[in-house]
């Protein structure tokens, strides 16, 4: 389910002549008993709402004073969301005849062709205000004021997202509201400039455009309404955008060990959280530790609680990492497969996370698991897969994917090997003269060549795997000494700091003149800088004891990553352990 708030306008949306139907209360009902939240947001004044509304109580919150009070219907408690505008303004606009007048607790209101007295008084006080129009209504408020800003407030205190809102209206002052919503809707009475701006016009008026959009969310026929408006952008083909839904998305994105599958995550991450889209990522080697504005669960000493994990995605502000670099590599799948109902029972419930991004996937969701408790990758919200062999995953994992991007120097073959595992013809691809990644849409004869459009803070990759976690044989480096008499397996820089201390002074000499120790690090580690240092010491050798060299490399490393008390026990390798 992509929705589980509706947000009303009142007047000439749910009600009409100030009234709202015995119909349109029993579609209300309906979605309330369903589980969806339902929010009224209103420019009328609280009293003057309940005085010919009896049944605010159908709503879990009221937006009143157009953004300005946010009232419980059911507790009955009222709280202001602005200061009052100052008591002079009603005053004057008395003193000169303006009536209609209404003050609220913070809203001053009035009718057209008092917005000319309005104006002037405020000008006169030198106060900072604003007004707002709505179909001849003129309203006052303190700047910054509007129905989006009482939308967020009433969404702040449910623990719900904007993206999970649909929002209904008809007139100026709803424009706000229904941009901020995932969705706008406009009833078929709204104004035409509100029709042009909106995601849907419904075929109905007022109350009964509301019966309407109630029984369209019912039956999940919005799911699958596209709203290009909240599309991500991946890059760029020529100079044409390319662009990805935000929801029902399955993307496998797929390429050799360094080829950038970490810089297509980012830049889609960054883009995706800086929206206000929570996700929710998988981490099974710790490169996302250090990613900033989120919250990581996890270090190499301790696996995070699903508990824990759910408890800080019940808030929709709350972007997660959960760390399972301290988690043996045989045990993933168990653990993701108790994960996965979890998250998918968070959002069903409270409609967030919206992404479920899964590094490694195919330790968390090997070809050996046969079932995955997601029927359609909506069940997530959208769900963002990363591996180096597609061939190695689940079948059932591979069967949610409905875009792919391949990344490397030859995506051709990277497209051809999830097409043969996911049984599909190889497409053919259209090259581009400048290209990052092929894109691949499900259903396509051909994939795609463009130019990722990067992140704007570039993370550092891998840093918490390389100090901490177990990098694979082709990556870890081996004290084998002049005669190739030893073997000693260096997993992570945390060990290579260890074993270098306990070497002896020909094998740690041996590979220092050879200048394997920088050579390790530019070239497995992607590290130029440190590598750069290192072969400083190297170059310096002649002029060093071991034990200084040693001490002087150990420094290096230690100064550009943490290294912990003691090394994870994970290894990805299953048969070197």
């Amino acid at each position: 389910m992509r929705y589980n708030v509706l947000a009303c306008d009142y007047d000439e949306t749910l009600a009409s002549n100030s009234q709202v139907t015995d119909e349109t209360i029993e579609a209300l009902e309906r979605l309330s008993r369903a589980g969806f939240k339902l929010l009224l947001v209103t420019g009328r004044e609280l009293d003057d709402l309940l005085s010919v509304f009896p049944h605010p109580a159908l709503f879990d919150l009221i937006v009143a004073e157009n953004g300005g009070l946010l009232y419980d219907p059911r507790q009955r408690t009222c709280d202001a969301l602005a200061e009052p505008p100052p008591a002079e303004l009603a005053e004057r606009l008395r003193a000169e005849g303006v009536s209609p007048l209404g003050v609220g607790q913070v809203l001053v209101a009035t009718r057209e062709p008092h917005d000319v007295h309005v104006l002037r008084v405020i000008r006169e006080l030198g106060l900072e205000l604003q007004v707002i129009y709505n179909k001849g209504a003129v309203m006052v408020l303190p700047p910054g004021v509007n129905k989006a800003t009482g939308l967020a407030a009433a969404l702040e205190r449910l623990s719900l997202s904007r993206h999970s809102v649909v929002a209904v209206g008809d007139g100026e002052n709803d424009h706000a509201f229904l941009t901020a919503a995932e969705c706008g809707a406009a009833v078929a009475n709204a104004l035409p400039a509100l029709k042009d701006a909106c995601d849907l016009c419904l075929d109905e008026a007022d109350g009964r455009g509301v019966t309407e959009l109630a029984g369209r969310l019912l039956a999940g026929e919005l799911d699958e309404l596209d709203l290009p408006r909240h599309h991500v952008l991946l890059g760029h083909a020529g100079e044409e955008e390319v662009r990805l839904p935000t929801y029902g998305l399955g993307l496998l994105v797929a390429g050799p060990s360094g080829s950038g599958k970490s810089t297509v995550t980012t830049a889609l991450l960054e883009r995706l959280t800086g929206d206000g889209y929570q996700c929710a990522i998988v981490d099974p080697e710790g490169d996302y530790a250090e990613y900033p504005g989120v919250t990581v669960l996890g270090d190499p000493d301790r696996v995070p609680a699903v508990d824990e994990v759910l408890r800080v995605l019940e808030q929709p502000a709350h972007s997660v990492v959960i760390n399972l670099i301290g988690l043996q590599l045989r045990d993933r799948p168990a653990y993701f497969a108790e994960l996965l109902p979890r998250l998918t029972g968070l959002r069903a419930k409270l409609g967030h996370p919206h992404w479920l991004i899964v590094d490694e996937a195919h330790h968390l969701m090997p070809a050996e698991v046969r079932h995955v408790p997601v029927q359609h990758p909506g069940d997530v919200g959208a769900l963002l897969m990363i591996t180096v062999h597609p061939d190695a995953m689940s079948a059932a994992a591979l069967g949610l994917v409905t875009t792919t991007i391949a990344v490397g120097k030859e995506p051709a073959n990277t497209l051809a090997a999830f097409a043969t595992a996911r049984g599909l013809e190889a497409p053919s691809l259209r090259p581009a003269p400048k290209s990052d990644l092929a894109l691949w849409r499900d259903g396509a004869a051909e994939a795609g060549e463009l130019t990722l459009a990067p992140a704007r803070a570039e993370r550092t990759r891998h840093r918490r795997k390389y100090a901490a976690g177990t990098m694979a044989k082709d990556k870890s480096f081996y004290f084998t000494g002049p005669e190739e008499r030893l073997r000693l397996r260096a997993r992570n820089l945390h060990t290579f700091v260890e074993l270098s201390e306990g070497v002896d002074d020909d094998t740690w000499l041996h590979h220092l003149r050879r200048g394997d120790y920088s050579g390790w690090i530019r070239d497995k580690l992607g590290d130029a800088e440190l590598a750069d240092e290192v072969a400083r010491v190297e170059h310096e050798q002649a002029e060093l004891s071991p034990r200084d060299s040693r001490q002087r490399v150990a420094d290096l490393i230690g100064a550009r990553y943490t290294l912990p008390a003691e090394p994870t026990d994970f290894d990805p390798d299953h048969k070197d352990r």
